[in-house]
């Protein structure tokens, strides 16, 4: 033994050299024949003693070495989340660890067998599946729970009649299971066909130690995947239902939303056709309103609580019904609730058998649940759109219906007056009742005019005829229809009309409509005595008229109010003005209409502009 080894054994130095002195002074007494026998005996004694220590120090230090091995490949074991990755890990680590030639890691199946997930050798090389390793061993490893240890497997009376043991001369074999949470989930395995350097017990209990952090590793790695995925499906579901929500959301038509309700969930349960049904009539009864998937030639029930019993159950508990026992093929019935009032059901079928799971309903409500908002929403505006047509048919007829006595009274008023001038007969202040019957009925017409024109634009029977139109012509018929009130109210009327301006392309009255109302608000909403300018410029491809006054003025709250039908400020100098309301909404549907946009720009106390544009006249 030499010093360095003595150094490593931990064995004191002095020893050692004292012990090879006394063995050289055997050998001369050995050499001259002069052997004494108890100075033999007592330096074998002291010798043994010595290699007890030896070996005992080398056992500790091969034990020190398997610890910090052991605590190496542990907190390798930390280093990935990824499950093939951390197989090759522990079974990388276990062959380091037990210096076999080659290892086997095993984990158990959802049928309680073993299947291989990694194969690897002593130099990390991924082995062919096929490898033969003893399955009897891996098997009462895995049964017992208890680690295996045979160090000459082809001798072994236990293991030696195996044909992959006699195949592959296997002679080392250690298994042990890993063992995560008090649960078997597989076994760790490691060989080798050399006969030297044997397997001994405290390789067992490294490889064992090893085994139960590895399956806590391993274990850790299948829930991290087992999240991913569900992460995973769990996104993909949310991807779905945000598509789900566009595509209803696209749409106000209760056919159009009722249809795609049909299209998702079949596609998502695998459903092989799908009914959707609504109550209707008194008593309510579930009939068919929409079919997805149904072979041609086949056709929908009427009355679907016919042909489907459960639907009672439905309609009573507000809960889904999966796999009916009354029919041949499995069936689900889904409440299309609308707070907590079943409105309708949806009904999936599924041909061949393979009933429908839980996820399967799951998903099917969540899409039912959002869907059923858009298709109640669907209904109300259709209820809504057929109210407002149903109003503005009515408010056309009672325009149209006024229209004729309104003539007759302004005709026989006119008419009085001008007989009773014509003659002197008329007494008194009935001349001037007369001429308030006319004013009140030209009002009226105003009113009357409006209100036709709101029904045709919200009916949609609104036209506009575009012809040539000259801005100059059209800047005329503006002053004179307003002229007269302008002048009355002491206003200044300016006008600044660019030169040059190329012919308009437009429905002429529509306009003149337009420019006429806008100035009308101006003269009476400014206080007598202000100004009135008309202006016009050319602004690309449109010309851009604007009338700015320097009347009473806007606060926010109200140029956002602006264009409600109906409404009008509350303040005491625009409740002295005639008007309805109506003026400015009707304008700006007729801007709209041009393809443009009223644009208001306006300060209380300091006036207003109203301006849009009107495209030109190209050959």
């Amino acid at each position: 033994m030499t010093q360095t080894d003595a150094r490593k054994a931990n064995v004191p130095i002095q020893e050692v050299a004292m012990l090879r002195q006394n063995l050289r002074l055997i050998n001369n007494q050995i050499n001259t024949g002069r052997l004494d026998a108890d100075f033999l005996k007592k330096q074998l004694t002291r010798l043994e003693i010595l290699l007890e220590q030896v070996t005992l120090d080398q056992e500790q230090r091969r034990s020190s070495e398997r610890f910090f091995a052991l605590s190496r490949v542990s907190q390798m074991l930390g280093d990935s989340l990824d499950l093939q990755i951390v197989l090759n890990q522990v079974m990388d680590a276990t062959i380091q660890l037990t210096q076999a030639e080659r290892g086997f890691l095993m984990l158990r199946d959802l049928d309680g067998g073993m299947a291989i997930k990694a194969a690897r050798n002593f130099d990390q090389q991924t082995l062919d599946g096929n490898e033969m390793y003893s399955r009897t061993i891996a098997n009462q490893v895995l049964d017992t729970g208890q680690a295996l240890l045979t160090t000459n497997a082809s001798q072994d009376p236990r293991f030696a009649t195996q044909a992959s043991i006699m195949a592959q001369s296997l002679h080392r074999i250690m298994a042990a299971p890993l063992r995560s949470h008090g649960t078997v989930i597989g076994v760790a395995y490691v060989d080798s066909r050399v006969i030297t350097s044997l397997f001994e017990p405290e390789d067992l209990a490294a490889l064992e130690a090893f085994a139960g952090q590895a399956a806590v590793a391993i274990d850790n790695a299948r829930l991290f995947q087992q999240t991913d995925q569900e992460l995973a499906e769990t996104v993909e579901t949310l991807t779905e239902l945000r598509r789900i929500d566009r595509q209803l959301n696209e749409t106000l038509d209760a056919d159009r939303a009722m249809q795609i309700t049909l299209e998702w969930t079949t596609r998502t349960t695998r459903a092989s056709y799908a009914y959707l049904g609504l109550l209707e009539g008194q008593p309510p009864v579930i009939r068919t309103a929409h079919v997805y998937g149904l072979a041609e030639g086949n056709h929908a029930p009427t009355t679907l609580e016919d042909v489907y019993p459960a639907i009672q159950t439905v309609i009573e508990s507000g809960q889904t019904v999966s796999n009916a026992q009354d029919h041949t093929e499995p069936v689900m019935i889904l409440p299309i609730l609308r707070e907590r009032k079943v409105q309708g059901v949806v009904i999936l079928h599924r041909l061949g058998g393979l009933p429908f799971s839980q996820s399967d309903v799951d998903r099917a409500e969540r899409i039912v649940n959002r869907s059923a908002v858009a298709i109640d929403n669907a209904r109300l505006y259709a209820a809504v759109q057929a109210a407002d047509r149903a109003k503005s048919e009515f408010v056309a007829t009672v325009a149209h219906d006024l229209k004729v006595p309104m003539t007759s009274i302004m005709g026989y008023a006119a008419l009085t007056k001008s007989v009773g001038d014509s003659q002197k007969n008329l007494v008194g202040r009935q001349g001037e009742f007369l001429d308030k019957i006319v004013d009140t009925v030209r009002r009226m017409e105003v009113l009357v005019s409006d209100l036709a024109d709101i029904s045709r634009v919200e009916s949609g029977h609104f036209r506009m005829d575009s012809i040539q139109v000259p801005v100059e012509r059209l800047v005329e018929a503006v002053k004179d229809n307003t002229i007269l009130q302008i002048e009355e109210r002491s206003h200044t009327l300016v006008e600044k009309i660019a030169p040059g301006l190329p012919p308009l392309w437009v429905d002429y009255y529509r306009l003149l409509q337009v420019l006429t109302n806008l100035v009308s608000n101006a003269y009476k909403y400014t206080p007598n005595g202000g100004t009135i300018t008309l202006s016009a410029a050319l602004e690309g491809d449109r010309v851009r008229f604007g009338v700015l006054d320097t009347g009473i003025g806007l606060s926010p709250k109200q140029v956002a109010k602006l264009g409600t039908k109906f409404w009008r400020a509350d303040d005491d100098y625009t409740r002295s003005q005639p008007g309805t309301g109506l003026g400015f909404a009707i304008t700006s549907q007729i801007v709209h209409l041009m393809g443009s946009e009223i644009q208001i720009e306006s300060q209380v106390g300091q006036g207003s502009r109203f301006s849009f544009s009107v495209p030109t006249y190209t050959a």
